[in-house]
């Protein structure tokens, strides 16, 4: 008997060292509910003003209030969002450095040299908050009146017409630079440095064509003084129903849209990645925040990790595809 009563304490001992080695496991690991204890911050890839500065500030406050701790939004635009999008590779995978990002995460690595982050291996997932068709416009004051007139002008003065863009290697960049290829355009391209100054140079008149998302273009096409001739999605956007897609326009397979997205470092911790993606969610998916998403010209999709890791599997080979037949590349 004694020697049972001996063999039972010792599995209970044993039970109990067992039990305090998983706890301390658990308290060592980086555990969700210690995060955050400061403040958050998310790099955006352009300047203020543009889709992406918008997307990130419309549920930055609240997504602050939803964890406990601010977040905060800072933009270090440059070299087509690609110095954001190094730096936040680069920075501790903890939770508190954060990348919003357009398209031009996916665009990027085909068409710059040295891009310095690996869309598969540097980044993890977090959410894509939505997307937007990119919309070709005019300045209020052109003599261009439709997308036929732009078509005949440049075709009639070669390299004279000109058009700017939210951002060299953004999908707005590519779905023009795809229409002058396939119609045989010569229009020369003025960067500016994102779609704030953009969209200010063509509201001056101070280009003849201007591209950029919905996100970026709804104020300026409502208020009358930018003239929206075609725009790339699958089929028209609502709030300018008399606008032809480039399709309608004879222009075939060139639908492309610009989505804003969140990313994190590689190898953050999976319960903050999740933490994230569904504060974010719960967030952009309530009917108030949701309109003024799409009223700014976003239609929000709230896409998880999973989802949205697909999405850059299947957009980086399909614009590596498209700069490819384009011949495009450009210096970093």
């Amino acid at each position: 008997m004694a020697s049972i009563d001996m063999k039972r304490a010792r599995s209970a001992a044993l039970h109990v060292i067992a039990g305090a080695a998983l706890a301390a496991c658990i308290t060592v690991s980086p555990a969700a509910a210690e995060w955050p204890e400061r403040p958050i911050t998310i790099v955006t890839c352009f300047p203020a003003g543009g889709g992406t500065d918008i997307a990130m500030r419309l549920m930055n406050n609240q997504l602050g209030e939803a964890l406990g701790k601010p977040v905060i939004v800072e933009n270090r635009g440059g070299a087509g969002g690609n110095i954001a999008a190094g730096f936040v590779a680069r920075s501790a995978p903890d939770g508190y450095t954060l990348l919003g990002c357009s398209s031009a995460f996916v665009v990027n690595p085909s068409l710059y040299p040295n891009v310095t982050y690996d869309p598969f291996k540097d980044y993890d997932p977090v959410t894509v908050i939505g997307a937007a068709p990119n919309v070709l416009v005019v300045p209020a004051q052109s003599d261009i009146k439709t997308f036929a007139d732009f078509v005949a002008k440049a075709k009639a003065n070669p390299g004279k017409l000109n058009y700017t863009s939210s951002g060299i290697g953004t999908t707005p960049f590519l779905a023009a630079e795809l229409v002058k290829l396939r119609l045989g355009l010569n229009v020369v391209h003025i960067p500016y440095a994102g779609a704030g100054p953009a969209t200010q140079a063509a509201v001056a008149g101070l280009v003849d064509m201007y591209t950029a998302n919905m996100g970026s273009l709804g104020a300026q096409i409502a208020a009358g003084t930018l003239r929206p001739i075609a725009q790339t999605g699958k089929t028209r956007w609502p709030e300018i129903p008399n606008v032809p897609t480039l399709d309608e326009l004879g222009v075939k397979n060139a639908e492309s849209d610009t989505f804003q997205a969140v990313l994190a470092p590689a190898k953050t911790p999976k319960a903050i990645i999740d933490r994230l993606a569904a504060e974010i969610k719960k967030i952009v998916t309530t009917p108030d925040t949701k309109k003024k998403y799409w009223d700014s010209g976003l239609d929000v999709l709230a896409e998880g990790p999973d989802t949205f890791r697909a999405r850059i599997k299947r957009e980086v080979a399909m614009y590596k595809d498209i700069i490819d037949q384009a011949g495009l590349k450009l210096k970093q």
